[in-house]
């Protein structure tokens, strides 16, 4: 069986919301969060996580895109999936359903970004109340503006990343 690829992203020199993820001998361009790479992260501060994380699972619009390749579990969004955000609510950073009486990011939105996303485990298990939730990895706007803390490619890389990657994958981030 082929050894899962690692996946580094490092930010930019010159510009902290920007950077490249590598796969391989490919550097795709990517989108970070508004305030770099950080190695404390806090719910909203918008730093993407500094640390190695596995891909857990693929989540994506079938309304809009295509079914990914991958050997990640792979699952279509529907409208009501969200994702709790509310730091002290029993289901922090984890998948709920709307309505959810506590804050929870909608993953089914009207622009694209969350047309495909993958689930990385960051703070999952153990999960600490307020360092952070909800980072993935998903598209990225045409002008690669900055994410509230997530990695974010364009389609195109995305896919071909999914398509190397399995469960024992990592993405490893760093400055």
């Amino acid at each position: 069986m082929a050894r899962s690829p690692a996946v580094s992203v490092k930010q930019a020199a010159m510009l902290r919301t920007r950077g490249h993820l590598i796969l391989g001998h490919s550097a795709i361009p990517c989108a970070l969060g508004r305030a770099g790479c950080q190695a404390r992260k806090r719910e909203g501060d918008g730093a993407t996580p500094i640390g190695t994380w596995s891909l857990v699972a693929v989540l994506y619009r079938a309304d809009r895109v295509a079914r990914p390749r991958t050997r990640l579990p792979v699952r279509a969004l529907r409208p009501a999936d969200g994702w709790c955000d509310a730091a002290g609510d029993r289901n922090y950073n984890r998948a709920v359903q709307h309505p959810y009486p506590a804050s929870a990011e909608r993953l089914w939105r009207a622009d694209h970004v969350y047309d495909l996303i993958v689930v990385l485990n960051h703070n999952r298990r153990p999960r600490v109340q307020g360092t952070g939730s909800a980072i993935f990895m998903h598209l990225a706007r045409g002008d690669f503006a900055a994410t509230e803390g997530c990695i974010a490619v364009c389609e195109r890389g995305l896919r071909a990343i999914l398509a190397r990657c399995g469960r024992k994958s990592r993405v490893m981030i760093q400055r």
